[in-house]
C-alpha cells in the first residue's frame, strides 16, 4: 500500500461498494435472480420487509453473498485493493468515486439530521 491516503481512500471505497452491492435500489437487479422480497402487514398497521434467498446450491451460495454485508464487504475490499496493486490508473478514478460516496454517507447518517 502506497501510503495512508490510499488506505483510506480504499477503506470508505470498500465500504461504499459494499452498501451498493448489498442494500442500494440501483443494484437490486443484481439480487433479484437470488432474492425475494417478502413484505408482511403487522398488526399495528405497518409494513416489515425481509428477504428470502432463492433455490439451492450455487445459486443459494450467491444469494447469501449478497445478503451479507460482511461478506460482500471482503470480497469488495479484494477487487479493490487488487484492481489498485495491478491496475492503478484504471481503478483509481473508481476507488476515489466511491470513497468520496462512502465519506458523504458517513457524514449524512451521522452529522445531518433530518
Amino acid at each position: 500500500m502506497g501510503n495512508w491516503m490510499d488506505l483510506f481512500l480504499i477503506v470508505f471505497a470498500s465500504f461504499r461498494l459494499t452498501r451498493l452491492i448489498v442494500y442500494d435500489t440501483i443494484t437490486e437487479f443484481i439480487r433479484a435472480p437470488f432474492h425475494d422480497t417478502v413484505v408482511e402487514s403487522q398488526e399495528d398497521g405497518s409494513t416489515e420487509t425481509y428477504i428470502e434467498i432463492k433455490g439451492e446450491g450455487l445459486r443459494y451460495w450467491i444469494g447469501e453473498l449478497l445478503s451479507c454485508h460482511w461478506c460482500t464487504g471482503i470480497w469488495s475490499a479484494t477487487v479493490l485493493y487488487a484492481g489498485y496493486a495491478l491496475l492503478p490508473q484504471l481503478s483509481m478514478p473508481v476507488i476515489i468515486v466511491l470513497a468520496i460516496s462512502g465519506v458523504a454517507s458517513v457524514i449524512q447518517h451521522h452529522f445531518i439530521k433530518d
